[in-house]
């Protein structure tokens, strides 16, 4: 992982996601000194607000929280799943990181999406076509991104399921036909077949069996390694944070609390909400 001031490849600025209709005093009646993230006055919800990091080439960044705290919409917000309320982001391989890549257009979005990014959800329902077999999905990112050569997918698509230890014997079976942690392991494959800088992981273990969860992070943490891919990691669960991130942000209804090296913060962590999610682990 390389690391200078200039060197960053996402640098993300006052994020902001509201559900709703906001006054101009929104943001500031919500969060984690109010204990809520819903608007006395006007009842919107502020998803999140306000987010800034950079993450650098090969880093693994963690976002931890309790469920809503808003770690999922900052990731959903990145890959365009969703439509920005504020804010700005800039990805070093798109344009020389010079352009807000949340303001361009739909057709942009999808090319910096299916070249520069991968994302994999909780839920393999939402990042597989379960009409599609295993190797058909890998195949879809590729034609997304400009592959048509029927060979070279059918090779790149044995390649990565080989990778992530899926039988390529299976390649032409539906995900519907597979265990909940294979299909994880598929959506991994389909993930990073175009090589993105950028990874987002999102709860990926969760509503897996402890076993399957253990397989499926040292699978993570080997890619990672192997590939210096870049990767957001969001998860509830600080132990997922511990084994696969260096940096971590720590979010509460809706706003960052805390940041820092990840041992820093499970050893010593300098917020009361961070203490109680540390204290919560041991």
């Amino acid at each position: 992982m390389s690391r200078n001031a200039d060197n960053w490849l996402l640098r993300v600025t006052n994020l902001t996601k509201i559900y709703g209709e906001p006054n101009e005093n929104t943001v500031d009646q919500t969060g984690p000194k109010f204990n809520s993230n819903i608007c006395p006055e006007t009842d919107s919800i502020v998803a999140c607000a306000d987010i800034s990091f950079d993450l650098y080439p090969g880093e693994v960044l963690g976002i931890v929280g309790e469920s809503g705290s808003g770690k999922s919409t900052v990731v959903k917000l990145l890959y365009f799943d969703m439509e920005k309320t504020g804010g700005a982001a800039w990805l070093k391989p798109y344009a020389d990181g010079s352009i807000d890549m949340l303001s361009e257009s739909n057709q942009k979005k999808r090319f910096i999406r299916n070249n520069l990014m991968g994302m994999v959800y909780q839920n393999p329902r939402d990042g597989l076509n379960f009409n599609f077999t295993s190797g058909g999905n890998i195949a879809e990112k590729l034609i997304m991104a400009g592959n048509y050569h029927v060979g070279e997918i059918r090779g790149r698509a044995s390649d990565l399921l080989n990778k992530t230890e899926v039988p390529v014997l299976r390649m032409d079976d539906r995900p519907a036909n597979f265990s909940g942690g294979m299909q994880q392991r598929v959506q991994i494959s389909k993930a990073i077949a175009n090589n993105p800088p950028l990874l987002f992981l999102d709860e990926v273990t969760t509503g897996l069996d402890v076993s399957v969860q253990a397989k499926v992070l040292d699978l993570i943490r080997e890619l990672q390694q192997d590939l210096g891919i870049a990767m957001i990691v969001v998860s509830h669960d600080l132990s997922v944070i511990r084994m696969l991130t260096d940096r971590t942000i720590v979010m509460k209804n809706g706003r960052i609390v805390e940041s820092g090296l990840t041992d820093q913060i499970l050893q010593d962590p300098q917020h009361e909400y961070s203490q109680l999610l540390v204290s919560s682990l041991l």
